[in-house]
């Protein structure tokens, strides 16, 4: 799908999936989704994905039921990897020993490649429930660590304290950010870090021109592709379901900002996925 089509006006209903885009010539990843919010079977999600390029992806757990979930859908099927942990938007009423504990069994599992999403989103919360959520946050690493999986952090209005809470802690060796919210400075800050950014959907919106400028200079080694499924659905489909098998928009939109051709890009990333959450 050329840029221009993709900026093409949507004239469907904002129930109803967006239809399948062109399909990519070099397979890659959807390194973060929700399977269990789709509205569809697993199964059939990663059919549909298949279908354009999209051959893998990283469903994601919010607590302690979803994470479960996700570890055994990743355990049945071979397409799909998992990723567990407590949301920080969770997280700000608290974690339980017995819940950290469990965790760290999962994320020794196999198919569970990832502990996430964990971090800090001070949006969401207020800031008498920010002390929690960085308690957890610093357990999260700690398991990470404990278990040689990498990272993967949600961080919402919350740059600094992310930031200063890994350095002390001490990041894990693969740290990601998932739907990586900053300005092109935090993402030289990150580069310099050697964190992954993955971009999602929204760098795709009319308003994310800070978005669009963090893709441009963060290096291509460091890149990741998602679409936080069924959220942050790409335009031109904003506000219709999400699913793994849009990641081929996001990835043509930021190939565009950086001026690479798609197939370089794809071919890029798919490597660094496969250097994060290892191979299939």
């Amino acid at each position: 799908m050329t840029s221009e089509n993709a900026r093409a006006k949507d004239t469907g209903r904002k129930g109803e999936p967006p239809p399948p885009p062109d399909p990519l010539t070099v397979e890659i990843i959807d390194s973060h989704c929700h399977l269990d919010l789709m509205g569809t079977t697993p199964a059939e999600a990663v059919a549909v994905a298949a279908a354009v390029g999209i051959q893998r992806m990283v469903t994601v757990g919010v607590d302690l039921p979803t994470s479960r979930w996700q570890a055994t859908v990743a355990a049945e099927l071979p397409a799909v990897y998992a990723a567990v942990a407590i949301h920080p938007n969770e997280a700000a009423r608290g974690v339980d020993e017995e819940t950290f504990t469990e965790l760290t069994m999962l994320a020794r599992l196999p198919k569970v490649r990832a502990v996430g999403e964990t971090g800090l989103d001070y949006f969401r919360t207020p800031p008498e429930q920010h002390a929690a959520q960085q308690a957890s946050f610093r357990r999260h690493i700690a398991i990470a660590k404990e278990t040689g999986r990498p990272l993967m952090i949600h961080d919402r209005e919350a740059h600094a304290d992310t930031l200063r809470i890994l350095a002390e802690e001490g990041a894990p060796d693969t740290v990601v950010f998932h739907a990586f919210s900053g300005d092109a400075e935090m993402a030289k800050v990150c580069a310099d870090a050697g964190y992954v950014m993955s971009f999602a959907g929204n760098v795709t919106f009319k308003n994310a021109e800070g978005l669009r400028a963090a893709a441009a200079v963060a290096p291509a080694d460091l890149l990741l592709v998602e679409t936080d499924a069924p959220f942050l659905t790409p335009m031109p489909y904003r506000g219709r379901p999400n699913g793994p098998y849009l990641v081929p928009l996001t990835l043509r939109a930021i190939a565009d900002v950086r001026a690479t051709p798609v197939d370089e890009l794809a071919a890029t990333v798919a490597s660094t996925a496969e250097r994060v959450f290892g191979p299939w």
